[in-house]
């Protein structure tokens, strides 16, 4: 009977564990969703034509995407050692690894953003924004995430 309830335990223990791992997994995913809305959601889009200029809903979004991108390395302190399922892209284990050099690629992204704010006043000056934070961006994406599909 003890052997049993410890197996049982022991197993529930190994479930909580898991679901933890995930739980991070989810939350520095939606880390980086949080960012990819400002960037992909709206400023491409108006970039691209499919959304109208709206300065209210730019500025907003540079707001919370200058939030966001601070927010970096602590939501990423933890390795979660799995990725979310069905996630198209996840976490290198590289960031793990090398934690201060993930950690370096935040500030050039806060910078360009900080350069930025306040000048975007129409599609053009977006896109200049949008493509100075983007090259910021790519570079911890070369190095620390992950395609998964």
């Amino acid at each position: 009977m003890k052997r049993i309830l410890l197996t049982a335990a022991v197993l529930a223990l190994g479930v909580s564990a898991v679901m933890a791992q995930q739980d991070v997994a989810v939350q520095q995913q939606n880390q980086m969703k949080t960012q990819g809305k400002s960037m992909y959601g709206l400023f491409l889009k108006v970039i691209k034509g499919e959304t109208p200029y709206d300065q209210a809903a730019i500025d907003a979004a540079m707001a919370e995407l200058e939030a966001s991108v601070v927010k970096i390395p602590v939501v990423f302190t933890q390795n979660p050692k799995e990725d979310v399922a069905n996630a198209t892209f996840g976490s290198s284990q590289k960031i793990w690894q090398n934690k201060y050099d993930f950690d370096a690629k935040v500030p050039p992204v806060t910078q360009a953003i900080a350069d930025v704010k306040g000048k975007v006043k129409d599609g053009a000056s977006l896109k200049v924004a949008f493509d100075a934070i983007q090259a910021k961006c790519t570079d911890c994406h070369e190095t620390f995430r992950v395609k998964l599909k």
